[in-house]
């Protein structure tokens, strides 16, 4: 039996994406202890319920600050001491590059799961260059002494590799987080107009602002159809306020955030993304095993989700009038969406079941 760390930094992520992971890691039989930042009584209780020890720990996510990360470093230091484990995985940019860093003070095993490359490694601006030339020399120091970095796309696995920041033969690639097939079972499609959905917390380089302009293009023509809007604020500067959200009343149906998107996806027909880049979006994959039609964008991340025609379509990165060109097909193609919805299904059993994807990461961490 090991002792087995695992670090995020949210701890609804760490229940809505690992939670079958960490059953599968107690059902071989070993101690799983937890590490995430600011939980609720409630998420407490939640992560208490999975039979893990927990520990809460100093984490900015979306900063900057040198004295803020310096902190989060000694928090892992002094956890990593304390609790001696023998293997540790970390996912998303502060735990794997801090808990990477302290790591190599240990001769525990760490393993990296990269969930998405992020506001890091995008856009040309100085601001964004200089980040991105400071989140490589991070991550390259972090992983040196990693067991296996872990990523859920080629491309992402590519551009680490090209940047230098890890050997190709210490990488390996996993179907996303995986999708828990019985939980997001399929639903039949709903009666009356057509109803498109996006899941996604309020970001920028999610695409949410070409999904406003053609929702606003598409109810210019069709003004019955509906398009929900369902996800939470964020403290990225990338962030959507909503201030900006409440000036597309008029086309597009924002109803907060949720910790269960299941009713949203039953009541919606085509589950839309534009995003500009992701890891392997897990929405997508909840709606795609719900049995319904993806539209999204050709990028890294979201280009994994869509067989061209099959289960839906894939349309050009920051074009909302390729975007709404799909709308309308859908919309006047209606009779496709059961059947691409089902080709959708299919995917997700053969490709994302989240028990084929853990057992690949068990396999990893040679630990299986």
């Amino acid at each position: 039996m090991s002792k087995i760390l695992l670090i995020g930094t949210s701890p609804i992520s760490l229940i809505n994406f690992r939670k079958e992971l960490i059953k599968s890691l107690i059902v071989n039989g070993h101690q799983v202890i937890v590490m995430v930042s600011k939980f609720t009584s409630t998420e407490v209780e939640n992560i208490k319920n999975l039979g893990v020890e927990y520990i809460d720990y100093s984490v900015e996510r979306n900063s900057l600050n040198p004295l803020a990360d310096l902190k989060t470093l000694l928090n892992f230091i002094k956890v990593f001491t304390s609790e001696n484990p023998g293997i540790v995985l970390a996912y998303t940019i502060k735990p794997v590059v801090w808990g990477g860093l302290a790591s190599r003070l240990f001769k525990f095993n760490f393993y990296a799961l990269i969930t998405g490359l992020g506001f890091a490694f995008q856009g040309d601006s100085f601001k964004r260059k200089f980040l991105t030339k400071l989140v490589v020399f991070l991550y390259k120091a972090a992983l040196k002494k990693s067991k296996a970095v872990i990523f859920q796309n080629t491309d992402n696995r590519d551009v680490f590799v090209s940047k230098g920041i890890v050997e190709l033969s210490k990488t390996h690639v996993v179907n996303g987080s995986g999708v828990d097939l019985e939980k997001y079972n399929v639903e039949n499609l709903p009666r009356g107009g057509i109803k498109f959905l996006c899941l996604s917390r309020l970001l920028g380089e999610k695409g949410l602002r070409e999904y406003a302009e053609a929702a606003k293009i598409v109810k210019n023509k069709f003004p019955d159809v509906e398009f929900n809007l369902i996800g939470p604020e964020d403290s990225s500067p990338d962030a959507i306020l909503l201030n900006e959200v409440d000036t597309w009343s008029d086309y597009i149906n924002y109803k907060g955030s949720t910790d269960d998107v299941r009713p949203y996806i039953k009541d919606s027909h085509v589950y839309v993304l534009p995003s500009y880049h992701e890891g392997l979006p897990r929405s997508t994959l909840e709606a795609m095993s719900m049995g319904r039609p993806v539209l999204t964008t050709n990028a890294v991340g979201c280009k994994e989700t869509v067989e061209e025609g099959v289960n839906g379509f894939k349309v050009p990165v920051k074009s909302s009038e390729a975007l709404a060109k799909k709308m309308i097909w859908f919309i006047e193609n209606s009779d496709q969406i059961e059947k691409m919805g089902i080709e959708s299904r299919k995917m997700a059993e053969d490709k994302f079941d989240v028990h084929k994807v853990n057992e690949e990461m068990l396999k990893i961490m040679e630990i299986a």
